[in-house]
């Protein structure tokens, strides 16, 4: 959604002006060209959409000439009607809004084009130039106009299916499948529903049906699973009646409709493959571009694949050629033709098995069948020989063979070892020591060859590289993998670049997201910033601040710093109160562009701006930012661009109170009347679906609606228990108790399975096992129900062999101990095990998973205490641990006790810095890592680094406060922000503010940008320090600052203070700290939560309507109404005046 400068969507009012509404002139009717006779009768009728397509028309094949604005007039007061400006006017508008605002009434207007009119429309959509009608001094920008519509929610669903009822009859097919394709391709997928087909043409040319298939092809992973097969049915059905197929033992599938259907080729049932003839299935895998297609068959099952694999050997191709092999694509993920299999033909399906890792399920298939031609393909040689010709199976060494490898041999295999993903961290270290240990000495070229391996070199090896090789390392394309550096080993390459003595060459040179890790007291020191060097470089917030101020002051062009993307977030109110209203409507897009980077307060602030100078064309979704009671103002009549402008942003992150997000969402239901009618409906809700009350979605929701509003739903991030109750019950009702599920219905409730209990889970989890473990895949970053893992653990148990260890450890006799391929099936179901079951887990096994197992995070107690028992079994005592045994570990690590923790060497920080990944440790543990670093590298605290600060990450809170003066400050200064992180105690965090004094001065001179990098450093100010801090600085504290302030401290703050938190801090008060405050701080606390304005213009109440002040006159190019601020997506009625 955008505000174009200068854009009128009454471009009817524009052109008719040119004349005056008493101009006449004899034989006006035989004066005007039919085309201009039927566009004014349009006028007259009120189908101001037919009057554009006319005007179009007329445009292609003539030229307009000034003098026929003056006979259109002359044409309508031949028809005694008397339009004035103003009421022309009115009727235009009220028409688009009520065509944007129901876009099926759209539908209908098209459907009543006659033909002439519907082609030329189907033209405007088709043309891909930036086309526009020139009316003299009058553009009406086309291609604008095009392309907001196929963008706009509900606008577009319209455009699709009138393209299917009538394009087909009308225009060539090729240039209706265009149009298809074009608006398809702008939806969310939802348009595609399985009853969709029941509307596509079967009489289609060849060229056509081919284009159309093209296009559901590229929409495939856009598709239900339910609409996939309804395609695919579409698809064959043609496909077979082209077919030269005679009877049913002859198959109708040839080489040709294999690369029609493409990745549809995955619906064809295990009969149907085994029928293929082998000369077309041979001629298939002859084509260039079979390959390309058999690498995107993502969700192919082992049964399938295995049975084209069996045609393709049937075809006479030798499946052990190297040629062969190449062509097979994702088949070669299930190859299974091993025996008498030479080493050399093993190498290249390893090789092609690289891609394996894009196949959706059955990895520990995958992962199984690469152990295997690692065996077979290392026969009769030396790992070290092999080394480099084993491709991405390498990940599956284990440590003892990575460790039994020759500096030499990892030297000679870094071209391949340095493309491989899925290195374990560990695994990194080891071979990173092992290339490092040929190459002596760090250097630009040697680095630059490490690739994924770039990880393993030890922050203390970054400190030793000259400046010039690290400079040379950020700007080669090595420096993608600076991202998977730990903070100590990205501090480390930092320190290198900004050096003391030469600050300035350093930092300009850092690129990219490397650049945030840059401190503030390093920018106080860089003359030499602008906007265009700024461009290419992610700003952290306290940065941001200070760079936009000090450019401010100094460019000649405040738009340009609007316009670099990332200073956008040092943008203050004070900055935006002191736009000119001109200024700031014509780069707010520039605000808008970028408003993932902007703060809730920043959000807030803009709109205080916004409604002060120009409320009539403000944004709506603004007003959520505004008092709740602000909401008030959006009429009835203006409930769908609210929906729409709303439903386009993350109410989450622009809303932060419960109370006021309640008042927002009441408003929404209000406008929606508690019910959600149709698609078009679920269109323009948007990201506000999310949001819906559990007794809309229960009983709102139309059936209708319902498949369009589930597709939506399945993207929600995070719904509320009532809301998941309200889903599982209207999924019930649709489809029944999970027995009765279809696999592709299944696969389109992955995201709910969730939702259901353990026993209605339990016979998807036995006729479906590969489709509950890819929708458990796809839940990698969170936590699903216990019920749900418990569902996935039986699922992997019962399909995995039971058999007992034919030699168990004692007390394991009889108890089927985990696998490697269990343990790789099931992730975060790894929770489920049983304690006996861990502690009977084989030696190889669990030197295998033990990464696997350390990012669980599920694992209770005493189950991470038994998978450290079991550390210990396998590795020794943890004084015998190396650095990768260590970061194997990781939440198994938090078993350690202080004594353990003690025996551990942490020599080196990077040790340390793997530990600091983990947030559970006991205060004690804690202080444990500490001293152990402190003791085992032989530093004081007055001898850390930088790196070295920033490595010990939470575990620095374990430091005595009286030797924090210790640290030196030329160390502190450059890692505030990090620590800034930490949540230490009040007396720790107290010792740090009193450093930072030392960097930044007194509290009373700190600025936005000081406070904001101090981040929970802030919380160590004392009562009187935070009583006189400026209430202009209290909206950048952090968050976290806020949290971290004590009870009796926070309850100093004057209600001033507290009022001008903004609305993200306020949310950030906890509950002790709200119980001490009095009635007129929690008042003023409300107003900070609710967004009100504590800025420079009077907080003016909300009226039941907007309506214009002296002060918010419209600028020119601002909309003249909420409706009209979308900017017009249909495609009708809008004009570029250029002047």
């Amino acid at each position: 959604m955008s505000q174009e400068p200068t854009t009128y969507s009454l471009f009817l009012f524009l052109f008719l002006s040119h004349g005056v509404s008493s101009y006449t002139v004899p034989n006006s009717r035989q004066d005007l060209h039919p085309l201009l006779q039927n566009m004014a009768e349009e006028i007259i009728d009120g189908s101001y959409l037919n009057a554009l397509l006319d005007l179009i028309q007329f445009q292609s094949s003539h030229v307009w000439t000034d003098d026929l604005s003056h006979r259109v007039l002359a044409y309508l007061n031949s028809r005694n009607v008397a339009f004035t400006i103003p009421s022309l006017q009115a009727a235009v508008e009220n028409h688009l809004e009520q065509r944007l605002h129901q876009p099926q009434k759209l539908l209908e207007d098209l459907r009543k084009t006659d033909a002439q009119q519907f082609r030329t429309a189907m033209k405007c959509l088709l043309e891909d130039k930036k086309d526009s009608l020139d009316l003299k001094d009058i553009i009406i920008d086309l291609g604008e106009i095009r392309e907001r519509a196929l963008q706009s929610p509900g606008v577009n669903r319209s455009l699709f299916l009138i393209t299917l009822e009538r394009c087909f009859q009308m225009l060539n097919s090729l240039e209706c499948v265009e149009i298809l394709g074009k608006v398809l391709r702008g939806s969310s997928g939802s348009f595609l529903q399985p009853d969709i087909t029941e509307r596509l043409p079967r009489d289609l040319r060849e060229d056509a049906f081919k284009n159309l298939s093209a296009v559901f092809k590229d929409l495939y992973d856009k598709t239900s699973a339910h609409s996939q097969r309804a395609l695919y049915s579409w698809m064959t059905g043609i496909l077979q009646t082209s077919s030269n197929a005679t009877d049913d033992s002859a198959s109708w599938v040839s080489a040709e409709h294999l690369w029609v259907l493409g990745r549809y080729m995955v619906h064809l049932s295990f009969e149907e493959i085994t029928k293929i003839s082998p000369i077309e299935i041979g001629l298939f895998i002859s084509y260039d571009n079979a390959t390309k297609q058999l690498d995107t068959v993502y969700d192919i099952t082992p049964e399938l694949a295995q049975a084209f694999l069996e045609r393709i050997s049937s075809s006479n191709f030798n499946m052990r050629n190297t040629s062969t092999i190449h062509r097979l694509g994702l088949l070669v993920c299930f190859y299974n033709d091993l025996e008498l299999l030479d080493a050399t033909v093993a190498q290249v399906l390893l090789y092609q098995m690289i891609k394996c890792s894009h196949l959706r399920g059955f990895q520990a298939g995958v992962q199984k069948l690469k152990a295997e031609l690692l065996d077979i393909a290392m026969e009769n040689q030396t790992l070290n020989e092999t080394l480099g010709s084993l491709s991405d199976a390498v990940v599956g060494l284990t440590y003892s063979q990575l460790e039994s490898l020759s500096p030499e041999a990892v030297h000679g295999a870094i071209s391949t070892l340095n493309q491989v993903s899925g290195w374990a961290k560990s695994q990194v270290i080891i071979l990173s020591a092992k290339y490092l240990a040929h190459e002596k000495v760090l250097s630009f070229y040697n680095v630059s060859q490490m690739g994924a391996l770039l990880a393993g070199v030890s922050t203390q090896a970054f400190c030793s590289m000259k400046r010039e090789d690290i400079s040379q390392v950020l700007r080669s394309a090595v420096s993608q993998y600076v991202s998977n550096l730990s903070p100590a080993q990205q501090q480390g390459i930092l320190s290198k670049m900004v050096q003391a003595e030469d600050t300035a060459p350093g930092i300009v040179e850092i690129q990219g997201t490397f650049f945030k890790e840059v401190s503030l007291f390093d920018l106080r020191r860089q003359p030499g910033f602008n906007s265009t060097v700024l461009k290419d470089k992610e700003l952290g917030r306290s940065q941001a601040l200070f760079l936009y101020e000090l450019l401010l002051k100094t460019t000649r062009s405040p738009e340009e710093l609007l316009s670099a993307g990332q200073l956008v977030k040092g943008v203050t109110c004070s900055h935006i109160d002191a736009m000119s209203t001109d200024f700031f409507l014509a780069h707010f897009q520039d605000f808008q562009n970028n408003f993932a980077l902007l703060s809730p307060y920043q959000v807030n602030c803009l709109a205080w701006k916004y409604w002060e100078v120009s409320r009539l064309s403000m944004p709506p979704f603004l007003l959520a930012a505004l008092p709740a009671r602000y909401l008030a103002s959006v009429p009835a009549s203006q409930c769908v661009p609210f929906l729409i402008s709303l439903g386009k942003s993350w109410l989450d992150s622009l809303v932060l109170d419960s109370h006021k997000k309640t008042s927002v969402l009441r408003k929404v239901q209000q406008c929606l009347d508690n019910s959600i009618a149709d698609e078009y409906t679920v269109d323009i809700m948007g990201n506000l679906l999310c949001h819906l009350p559990a007794a809309i979605i229960d009983r709102g929701i139309s059936p209708r609606a319902w498949a369009t509003a589930l597709h939506g739903l399945r993207d929600c991030p995070d719904l509320n228990p009532e809301q998941k109750a309200a889903v599982r019950l209207k999924l019930l009702g649709q489809y029944g108790l999970p027995q009765h599920w279809t696999a592709e219905t299944t696969k389109d409730l992955g995201p709910f399975l969730v939702l259901f209990s353990g026993d209605e889970l339990s016979s998807i989890a036995t006729k479906f096992p590969e489709i509950l473990l890819q929708a458990a895949s796809k839940m990698a970053r969170t936590l699903p129900p216990k019920e749900f893992l418990w569902a996935v653990f039986q699922s992997v148990r019962n399909s995995s062999d039971k058999i007992p260890s034919s030699d168990p450890m004692p007390g394991c006799h009889g108890v089927v101990a985990p696998s490697s391929d269990d343990i790789f099936k099931l992730a975060e179901a790894n929770a489920c095990w049983a304690l006996e079951d861990l502690r009977c887990m084989e030696e190889d096994t669990f030197i295998r998973t033990v990464e696997l197992l350390g990012a669980v995070q599920g694992f209770s107690r005493p189950q991470l205490m038994t998978l450290k028992e079991k550390a210990i079994q396998v590795w020794d005592m943890p004084s015998y641990w190396r650095e990768h045994h260590i970061v194997s570990l990781g939440r198994i690590a938090l078993a350690l006790n202080e004594s353990e923790l003690e025996q551990l060497d942490l020599s080196s920080i990077d040790t340390v810095a793997s530990l600091s990944w983990q947030t559970e440790w006991t205060p004690g543990q804690a202080e444990s890592i500490l001293q152990g670093y402190l003791d085992d590298s032989g530093y004081s605290i007055q001898d850390l680094k930088s790196f070295h600060l920033v490595g010990l990450g939470a575990n620095l809170c374990a430091i005595n406060i009286t030797e924090i003066p210790l640290i030196k400050i030329s160390e502190f200064r450059v890692v505030v922000a990090r620590i800034g992180t930490l949540l230490c105690s009040t007396h720790v965090l107290a010792e740090f503010k009193r450093k930072a004094e030392v960097v930044f001065g007194d509290p009373t001179e700190w600025t936005s940008s000081v406070l904001q990098e101090l981040g929970t450093i802030a919380a160590g100010l004392t009562k009187a320090e935070l009583r006189m801090l400026d209430k202009d600085l209290m909206p950048y504290f952090q968050p976290s600052a806020i949290k971290c302030l004590p009870d009796e401290i926070f309850k100093e703050l004057s209600a001033e203070q507290i009022a001008s938190l903004g609305p993200e801090n306020a949310a950030a008060v906890t509950h002790a700290q709200r119980r001490r405050l009095s009635p007129l701080q929690l008042q003023s606390l409300q107003q900070a939560l609710d967004g009100a304005k504590t800025h420079s213009w009077q907080d003016a109440p909300a009226s039941a309507g907007p309506t214009r002040t002296s002060s918010s006159r419209s600028p020119a190019g601002a909309l003249q109404s909420w409706g009209l601020w979308l900017g017009c997506p249909l495609l009708v009625l809008m004009a570029k005046l250029l002047w």
